[in-house]
């Protein structure tokens, strides 16, 4: 019976994992999908300190991109495949 708890402990924490989002924690992450969806996302960064110079660029591209997905379509079924309803916002990119 001891070795039963702990699976039963992992089995509840996927079923969580698996259980739908609310519909607003489902818009945030999808908004940043979208995003990514409409175009190259990165950042750069130049600094100069005590150590030398220094320089930082960070580049993301989503395969939503290379399918040529519109933004406004993979936050509508992003935000449907995790909540399990509609968006209760529109995308603003």
């Amino acid at each position: 019976m001891k070795h039963l708890a702990p699976c039963l402990v992992v089995m509840a924490g996927l079923l969580a994992a698996c259980a739908p989002i609310s519909p607003e924690l489902a818009a945030r992450q999808c908004e940043e999908r979208a995003r990514a969806a409409d175009g190259v996302t990165g950042e750069v960064g130049i600094g100069i300190g005590t150590g030398g110079a220094r320089s930082k660029v960070k580049l993301g591209v989503s395969s939503d991109i290379f399918r040529q997905r519109d933004p406004y379509q993979v936050y509508d079924s992003c935000v449907r495949e995790k909540s399990g309803q509609g968006p209760i916002r529109p995308l603003v990119l």
